[in-house]
């Protein structure tokens, strides 16, 4: 039997009223506190367009955004429309997080450009993507790659956009594979002090793990990401046939299905955060939550039928892509794809966002990187079978009408 919990009639009136005089959370991040690196003028806010809502629009607009559309959210080898990609999760992060955030008195604005832009830097193939990355990076540099270090390389660096400091710090900070009870946003004491706590972090194969936002907005989405997935991975679980349905998941104390999910954690969220300088849940809901995790990665993430042509075919493919790419890039190979594609499509857009130093001078090792990581499922694996026509690798899709239950 489904359970919805509901918020307690005292509170529910509280906030009614305090709405009724457009109240607003004296924790919120107003806009006339946003930082960014360079006074341009046109960044300069306007009475219809407020400093995190220009952050919002520079990424709306980025070619990296488009990518969401093709690239996985946790099951990649179907062609099922059904089915959420990335650009699907971001939106879900992003409704959810606004919905939450306006009953909290929280700067929507804010919360929305740390939510669509928060997984910008995700590699194809998502987070089996994300690791075989990491590894070929990491064994060459010495440094990580991580979704979201490089959702900010993205919009900081490649593109400089000039997006505030607290749209970056959120979504660095989102990670939510380490879900906290409590968070308490730790203040923000500007562009340096982020700087070198990125740096710490693309050396510290942990370091984000460690990250704290610097703002409730931020708290709000990192929470919001694992409300957004916990029960939709469930629901596609069950479209890729992988598990028969959610039932075979046991009830818990905040229900079973997606549904129940989303209400009863935003319900307890709201229960004990409202009008707090911190986002919090219960010891139930919370003990409650990781138990949800744990059964999503027993019962999903880590299937065999989910990670065995990752193994057998993505990441022996994305060795050779790395090598090839790498080469290019030593080589200043123009003909390549990394000039024609990647480098020619970035220094169009910095054309308007001028960078300090030539982006085609970086590391090979970065341009690879940024190169794979910007690559739609896609488009890696046309990349790869246009480098490779006579390889063994290949990747094999299941289409609309491979189910004999169809």
């Amino acid at each position: 039997m489904l359970h919805y919990e509901s918020l307690s009639p005292a509170l529910e009136e509280e906030i009614r009223e305090k709405q009724r005089i457009g109240w607003v959370s004296p924790y919120a991040c107003k806009n006339s506190d946003v930082i960014r690196r360079l006074k341009r003028p046109g960044d300069a806010p306007k009475i219809y367009r407020q400093p995190f809502s220009k952050d919002a629009d520079k990424i709306l607009n980025s070619a990296f955004y488009n990518r969401y559309a093709d690239k996985t959210q946790v099951f990649s080898f179907y062609r099922n429309d059904d089915l959420s990609r990335r650009a699907l999760h971001v939106q879900l992060v992003s409704r959810i997080a606004r919905n939450i955030g306006a009953v909290l008195g929280l700067n929507a604005d804010l919360i929305e450009a740390i939510a669509i832009g928060h997984d910008m830097g995700h590699t194809p193939f998502g987070h089996a993507g994300e690791h075989a990355l990491h590894a070929l990076y990491h064994a060459r540099t010495g440094r990580c790659f991580r979704h979201n270090l490089h959702s900010v390389r993205v919009l900081d660096t490649i593109i400089p956009y000039n997006i505030s400091l607290q749209t970056l710090d959120g979504i660095v900070c989102h990670n939510g594979e380490v879900p906290m009870a409590e968070y308490k946003p730790l203040p923000l004491s500007g562009f340096d002090a982020f700087d070198k706590r990125m740096e710490e972090c693309i050396l510290d194969e942990d370091g984000d793990r460690k990250l704290i936002p610097g703002t409730l907005e931020g708290c709000l989405v990192r929470i919001c990401d694992v409300l957004a997935y916990l029960g939709k991975d469930r629901q596609d679980a069950v479209r890729a046939h992988l598990i028969p349905e959610e039932s075979v998941f046991p009830e818990s104390a905040v229900g079973r299905t997606n549904a129940e999910l989303i209400n009863n954690l935003e319900v307890n969220l709201i229960e004990h955060s409202f009008g707090k300088p911190y986002l919090k849940l219960d010891a139930v809901h919370f003990s409650t939550l990781e138990q949800l995790k744990k059964d999503n990665y027993e019962k999903i993430y880590l299937q065999e039928a989910v990670q065995k042509q990752v193994r057998e075919s993505v990441v022996p493919m994305m060795e050779q892509l790395y090598q090839q790419i790498y080469r290019d890039a030593c080589e200043h190979n123009r003909s390549s794809c990394l000039y024609r594609h990647h480098i020619a499509s970035v220094l169009e857009k910095q054309q308007w966002y001028p960078a300090k130093t030539g982006y085609e001078d970086s590391d090979p090792d970065d341009l690879t990187m940024d190169f794979i990581a910007a690559m739609t499922d896609d488009y890696f694996v046309d990349y790869y079978n246009y480098l490779f026509p006579k390889s063994g690798y290949r990747i094999s899709y299941i289409g609309y009408f491979d189910d004999e239950n169809i």
